[in-house]
C-alpha cells in the first residue's frame, strides 16, 4: 500500500483529534483504532489491551512516579529560597551579576527536579522580584528563566529520558550519566551569553552585596543538604550500586528528610505532592499507553520500515540527516510540547537513526536538547506559559526574551555533533 495514503491518513486523524481539544493519550489511541480498522485485519480489541498493558508494566518505569514525586516534595519547600540565598554570594560579580542565579539555579534544581516548568516556577519564584528590585533587563530575567527551565529535560533525573529509555529499550542509568556533561555545557554556553550581553548591556545593580570568604561558605552550606541529595543519586548510578529505581526511592527518602528539617514537612504538603506525583505520572502514562498502541498499529501497516527504507535509499550523510531531524523536531515543538514528541516519533525514527548507525546514547541527548527547544517555541512552550503567569508579560514580548536562549541551543547540537564524546564519555566510563 501506498505510504503517502498511510502518512495522510494517520496524519489527518492525529491532528484532528489534536485540534478538536481531545487529549493527546486519547488522540494517540483514536489514531490507531481507525488506523487499524483501514488498513490491518488484525484484531484492534486484543491488541491494543495486550499492547496498553505492557506499555506501564515495565519495572523500569517504576523509577518515573519516584522520581517525579522527589521533585514534587522539594517543590513544596523552601528550596527556592535556599538556592538564591545559596548561589547569590557566589554570583553577583560575575559579568551579567544576579542572572547567573537563573541558570545555576535552574541547573540545580534540574538535578532533582527532571521537569522544565516546574525548574522555571521554583527558580524565578525567588529571582524574579528580586531582579526586577535591581532593574535588570525584563528581557534578560525572562529570556534566561526561559532557557535555563529546559535544562530540566537534559540533567538527569530527566523524565524525558525515562520515556525515550523505555521507548527504545536503552539503558537509563547511562542515558542519565551522558545527560551530565552536555547539561553542564549547555548553563556555560548560556552563562557565557549572559556575559557577554553584560558588557554591551549593562544593567542591574549589585553595588550594595558584598560578601566575605565566611559568609560566602556559610551560604554554601545552606545548599548542603541539596547537593548531597543529587550527588547521592546520580553518584549511586555511576558507580553502578544502585539502579535508577533504587536511586529514585533514594531520592525520595532524602527529599522527605529535607522538607523535615526545613520544617516545611506537614501533612497539607506531603498529600498535596503526592497527588500531583500522582496526576502528572498518570498523565505520562496515558501517552505511553496511546504512543505503544500508535506504534504497533503502524508497524501493522509496515509505515516506519518503508519509510526508513525509502529515506535510507536518499544515502543522506549522517549530518544531512541531523540537520534534517533538528528541522521537523523544531517545527513539530510549534504544536506539541517536547514529551508528546517523542513518544509520537520514535516509531518512524528509531528504525531511521538506528539503520544510519547512530550510537542511541548519544541520540538520545541529541533529541533532549533538540525536544528543549520546544518548551520555549510558540504557541505551545510550556516555559512561555509559565513565565506569562508568572511575569504578565505578553506572550510575543516572552518568545522574544528566549530567541537568543533558542539559537544557543541549536549551536549546542551542532557542538555534539562535532564532538559526540561529551555525551558517550561517561557512559563508556562506567563499562
Amino acid at each position: 500500500m501506498n505510504e503517502i495514503v498511510l502518512i495522510i491518513v494517520f496524519l489527518s486523524v492525529l491532528f484532528f483529534l489534536l485540534g478538536s481539544g481531545v487529549w493527546v493519550g486519547a488522540s494517540l489511541i483514536g489514531c490507531a483504532i481507525i488506523g487499524m480498522e483501514l488498513f490491518t485485519s488484525r484484531p484492534v480489541g486484543d491488541s491494543m489491551a495486550i499492547t496498553i498493558w505492557g506499555s506501564i508494566s515495565s519495572w523500569t518505569l517504576t523509577s518515573l512516579p519516584l522520581f517525579i514525586w522527589m521533585g514534587e516534595i522539594l517543590f513544596r519547600t523552601k528550596l527556592s529560597e535556599s538556592l538564591f540565598k545559596g548561589l547569590t554570594p557566589w554570583m553577583y560579580k560575575l559579568p551579567g551579576g544576579l542572572l547567573h542565579v537563573n541558570i545555576t539555579g535552574s541547573a540545580v534544581f534540574a538535578a532533582i527536579s527532571g521537569s522544565s516548568a516546574a525548574t522555571v516556577a521554583t527558580v524565578g519564584k525567588m529571582s524574579i522580584p528580586e531582579l526586577q528590585k535591581r532593574k535588570y533587563s525584563e528581557s534578560m530575567i525572562v529570556g534566561t528563566l526561559a532557557g535555563a527551565g529546559t535544562l530540566g529535560l537534559l540533567i538527569p533525573p530527566s523524565i524525558s529520558l525515562i520515556i525515550y529509555a523505555v521507548t527504545v529499550n536503552e539503558s537509563i542509568a547511562k542515558l542519565f550519566v551522558a545527560g551530565i556533561l552536555p547539561g553542564l555545557m549547555l548553563a556555560g554556553l548560556f552563562m557565557a551569553f549572559i556575559a557577554i550581553n553584560s558588557i554591551y548591556n549593562k544593567s542591574g545593580d549589585t553595588k550594595d552585596l558584598s560578601f566575605n570568604f565566611k559568609e560566602k561558605i556559610s551560604a554554601l552550606v545552606s545548599l548542603l543538604p541539596i547537593l548531597t541529595l543529587i550527588l547521592c543519586v546520580i553518584g549511586s548510578i555511576y558507580t553502578g550500586i544502585a539502579t535508577a529505581t533504587e536511586a529514585a526511592v533514594l531520592g525520595v527518602v532524602g527529599s522527605l528528610l529535607i522538607a523535615a528539617g526545613q520544617k516545611s514537612l506537614n501533612w497539607e504538603n506531603f498529600r498535596a505532592s503526592l497527588m500531583g506525583a500522582v496526576k502528572t505520572s498518570s498523565m505520562i502514562a496515558f501517552i505511553l499507553m496511546g504512543s505503544h498502541f500508535l506504534s504497533l498499529a503502524m508497524g501493522f501497516t509496515g509505515l516506519p520500515r518503508q519509510l526508513a527504507e525509502g529515506i535510507g535509499s536518499l544515502e543522506l550523510s549522517p549530518l544531512t540527516l541531523i540537520i534534517f531531524l533538528t528541522l521537523f523536531y523544531i517545527v513539530l515543538g510549534c504544536f506539541l510540547d517536547g514529551l508528546s514528541s517523542i513518544v509520537l516519533t520514535m516509531a518512524v525514527i528509531e528504525p531511521l537513526v538506528r539503520q544510519a548507525g547512530f550510537d542511541m546514547i548519544w541520540f538520545g541527548i541529541y533529541l533532549m536538547v533538540v525536544v528543549e527547544m520546544a518548551q520555549i517555541t510558540p504557541p505551545v512552550g510550556f516555559n512561555l506559559f509559565v513565565l506569562q503567569s508568572m511575569t504578565g508579560h505578553n506572550m510575543a514580548f516572552i518568545a522574544r526574551a528566549a530567541f537568543p536562549m533558542f539559537l544557543i541551543m541549536i549551536a549546542a547540537v551542532f557542538i555534539l555533533v562535532w564532538f559526540p564524546e561529551i555525551v558517550t564519555f561517561l557512559p563508556n566510563a562506567m563499562g
